[in-house]
C-alpha cells in the first residue's frame, strides 16, 4: 500500500481511541480539502519552512533544477521535479519530507498491532485516505488481520469507488464512515471534480445492505460543512431527505483551517484560505434543519468561531 502515515490516539475516526492509517490517493479532488498531501497517487515533496536553514545543500544535488532557493525558501517546480528525493536525502534538517511511502500489508499490520493495548473495548483501527478504495484489495487483506486478532475494524470512504471494492473490504469490515458533501450532482462536480451520482448509489447499497445480510455494519455519514460551498439551507436539507434514519450517525463537520501551512508547503494555493471558521449559532442552525428534514442522530463536530457573549 503507498502510505501517508499512522495517526495515533485518534478519537474522531470512529467509536474510542483509534489509529487511523491514512493513504496516498483520491479519486476526488475537492477544493476544500484537509489534505492535500493526500490526493495525488505518487509520491510528494514537502517543504517545512521552520526547519530550513537556507543552507542550499537540497539545490545543489537536484539532477534537473527543479529547486531554487531565495529569501522566502525553497520553490519546488513540480513540472520539472523528477521525484528522485535526492534532496530529501541531502537536507541535513529534514526541512524536506517524501510524503508517501511504499509498505506491504504485513509491515502496516505489524505496526497497527502495537497500539492494541490502548484500544480498550470500544476502539480500533481505521484505514483513511486520500480514498482507501483505491487500494482496495491491500486494504481488505489488511482489514482480513486485523478481524483475525478481534480489533475493531472501520473504512473511512468518500464513497467514489466500484461494488467490487466496497464488498472486498466490508467483509471485513465493523464500520464505514460515509461522506456525503453536497446532494446536487453539478455542484458536486463543480466543487470536488466529480459528479455524485456513483456515490449515492453505493449509499443505497450500504443501505440496504444493513437491511440483510449486513444488519451488523454501522454507518456513519460525514458532511464537511464548508463556507460558501456546502453549508447552505438547502443543501443539508436535500441530504437529510436523502439520509433520514438510515445511518447510525450523522456528522456535520465544522470548516477548518489548520491545513493552510499545508497548501503552502507543497506549494499550492488554496482558495479557502482566508475562509472564516463556521459559527457555534450557524452549526447548531444546520444541525436543527437537518433533524427537521428527516435526519436522526445527527452532531456536528470540530471547532468552530468564537462569539460575542449577548
Amino acid at each position: 500500500m503507498r502510505i501517508l502515515n499512522f495517526q495515533r490516539m485518534s478519537t474522531e475516526d470512529g467509536p474510542g481511541l483509534r489509529t487511523t492509517l491514512f493513504v496516498k490517493g483520491c479519486p476526488l479532488s475537492c477544493k476544500w480539502c484537509h489534505n492535500p498531501e493526500s490526493i495525488k497517487i505518487h509520491p510528494e515533496i514537502e517543504w517545512l519552512d521552520a526547519r530550513c536553514m537556507g543552507c542550499g545543500s537540497c539545490a545543489a544535488v537536484c539532477p534537473s533544477g527543479a529547486l531554487e532557493q531565495s529569501d522566502e525558501g525553497v520553490f519546488i517546480d513540480c513540472e520539472k521535479c523528477l521525484l528522485c528525493f535526492a534532496c530529501v536525502d541531502a537536507c541535513p534538517t529534514v526541512a524536506l519530507e517524501r510524503k508517501g511511502e511504499d509498505m506491504d500489508t504485513d509491515e502496516i499490520f505489524s505496526e497497527l498491532i502495537k497500539d492494541r493495548a490502548y484500544f480498550g473495548e470500544n476502539g480500533g483501527v481505521t484505514l483513511s485516505g486520500g480514498e482507501i478504495a483505491l487500494q482496495y484489495e491491500a486494504a481488505a487483506e489488511l482489514l482480513r488481520k486485523l478481524k483475525g486478532t478481534g480489533i475493531h475494524t472501520a473504512i473511512d470512504s468518500c464513497g467514489l469507488c466500484s461494488r467490487d471494492a466496497l464488498d472486498s473490504m466490508l467483509q471485513y469490515t465493523d464500520l464505514v464512515l460515509f461522506d456525503l458533501k453536497l446532494a446536487d450532482s453539478e455542484r458536486h462536480k463543480y466543487w470536488t471534480g466529480a459528479s455524485n451520482r456513483k456515490i449515492i448509489e453505493n449509499f443505497e447499497y450500504l443501505c440496504s445492505l444493513r437491511q440483510g445480510e449486513r444488519a451488523d455494519l454501522e454507518l456513519w455519514v460525514r458532511t464537511p460543512i464548508i463556507p460558501g460551498a456546502t453549508d447552505d439551507d438547502e443543501n443539508i436539507a436535500d441530504i437529510a431527505r436523502l439520509v433520514r434514519d438510515r445511518a447510525d450517525r450523522w456528522e456535520l463537520c465544522a470548516f477548518n483551517n489548520l491545513c493552510r501551512d499545508k497548501y503552502r508547503r507543497l506549494g499550492r494555493d488554496w482558495e479557502f484560505n482566508k475562509s472564516a471558521l463556521m459559527s457555534k449559532s450557524r452549526m447548531n442552525e444546520l444541525a436543527r434543519l437537518a433533524e427537521l428534514n428527516g435526519g436522526k442522530n445527527v452532531l456536528w463536530t470540530g471547532a468552530t468561531a468564537l462569539e460575542e457573549e449577548i
